[in-house]
C-alpha cells in the first residue's frame, strides 16, 4: 500500500525538459526532428545552452533523461503523423470539400466516442459526476460546431448564387441579350422555375 502512495506522490512531476526555458526545449526539438544530429549531439549541445544560460547545473540533461523525452517526442510524432495519413486517404475519398467533410467526419467520430462511453459507464466503472458534466458539454459543443458549420455553409452557398446571379446578369447586359432572357438565366441560377 506504501509503494502506491509513493507512486501517487510523484505522479505529474515535471520533468527537467519541461522546466526548461521556451528557446531550448525549442532548440531541442528541433535537433530530435532533424535526425542528422545523434543522441549524443545533442545532448551536449543543448547542455551547453543550459550552461550558457546560467542555469543551474541541476538542469542539465541526462542521457536517460533525454531519450526517455525523445521517446515520448517520437511516440507523439508517430500519432500526429498517422493523424495526418488518415486524413489525407479521407480527403482524397471525400472528394473536393475535404475540410467541411473531414470537420463533419470528425464530429461524428467524437460523438460516436461520447456514445460509446456513456454505454459502457457501468463497465468502466465511471460514476464520476465531473466525467458526466464532460460528456454533456461535449456533446453540447458538438451540436453548437455543427450548428455552426451549417449556418456557414448555408451563408457560403447564398453568396455563390448572389455572385454568380450578378455575373449572369453582367454578362448578359453586355452582350446585349434581352432583358426577359437575362432574368430567365438569372431564374436557372437560383433554381427558380419559369
Amino acid at each position: 500500500m506504501e509503494q502506491l502512495s509513493v507512486k501517487k506522490a510523484t505522479r505529474g512531476r515535471a520533468s527537467k525538459v519541461d522546466l526548461l526555458p521556451p528557446n531550448i526545449k525549442t532548440q531541442l526539438a528541433m535537433m530530435l526532428r532533424d535526425k542528422q544530429f545523434s543522441q549524443q549531439e545533442i545532448l551536449q549541445e543543448i547542455n551547453d545552452l543550459i550552461a550558457d544560460c546560467g542555469l543551474p547545473e541541476s538542469m542539465q540533461l541526462s542521457r536517460t533523461g533525454l531519450n526517455r523525452y525523445a521517446s515520448r517526442m517520437e511516440k507523439f510524432g508517430a500519432k500526429i503523423r498517422q493523424s495526418r495519413e488518415i486524413a489525407e486517404v479521407w480527403a482524397k475519398q471525400l472528394g473536393e470539400t475535404p475540410q467541411t467533410d473531414i470537420g463533419k467526419l470528425l464530429m461524428e467520430a467524437v460523438k460516436t466516442m461520447a456514445f460509446e462511453l456513456t454505454l459502457n459507464v457501468d463497465e468502466t466503472g465511471i460514476k464520476d459526476p465531473k466525467f458526466l458534466n464532460q460528456l454533456a458539454l461535449i456533446s453540447q459543443r458538438i451540436e453548437q460546431a455543427q450548428s455552426t458549420n451549417y449556418e456557414r455553409e448555408r451563408k457560403i452557398r447564398k453568396e455563390v448564387l448572389e455572385q454568380a446571379a450578378k455575373a449572369v446578369e453582367e454578362a448578359g447586359k453586355q452582350s446585349g441579350m434581352a432583358i426577359a432572357d437575362v432574368e430567365k438565366m438569372m431564374r436557372a441560377v437560383y433554381g427558380i422555375g419559369d
